[in-house]
Formats: C-alpha cells, structure tokens, sequence
C-alpha cells in the first residue's frame, strides 16, 4: 500500500486529499472506483489507526461525490419525464 508522509501524519493511498476540491471534479465512475479502492484496503487490514481513519474519512467524501452524481442524474431522468407527460396527454 502506498503511503505518504503530510503534516507529521501518515495517510494511505491519497487519503489526505480527502477535502480537497478537485473532489468536486471527479466523474461518477472515478469517484466509484476510488471508492472501491478505499474499501478494500480498509477490508484487508494492515494499517494503522490513523490510515485507517483517513481512508474513512476520504471514502466519505468519494461516496458524497458519488450521491451527488447520482442525485444529479435522478433529477435530469425525472425532468425528462416530466417533459415527456403533456405529449402523452395530447395523444388521447
């Protein structure tokens, strides 16, 4: 597992970068497969307390990132229906 070493502190795998913007950037299948990637290290152990809590801590943010897409697409799906209505309507 790689680790790096930030503010006296050492982090898995990029979980330091947890609040950082560029989250916001990341695509729904980026943000997945991160994720998942999160969860097996977690799932496989061997780390410490604080590796554990940052990888915590970052796939929380990835799962946010991930509702968000998710919620965005529940929402452009629902408008398209919504769209669709009135011209079923019409056909009667």
């Amino acid at each position: 597992m790689a680790k790096a070493k930030t503010d006296d502190s050492t982090v898995v795998d990029g979980a330091a970068d947890a609040a950082q913007p560029q989250d916001s950037a990341l695509g729904y299948e980026q943000a997945r497969d991160e994720l998942i990637e999160v969860v097996r290290s977690l799932e496989a152990g061997g780390t410490t307390l604080e590796e554990s809590l940052a990888l915590w801590e970052r796939g929380e943010e990835l799962a946010k990132v991930c509702r968000r897409w998710l919620d965005g697409a529940r929402a452009r799906l629902d408008a398209a229906l919504a769209e669709e209505e009135p011209d079923e309507d019409t056909a009667e």
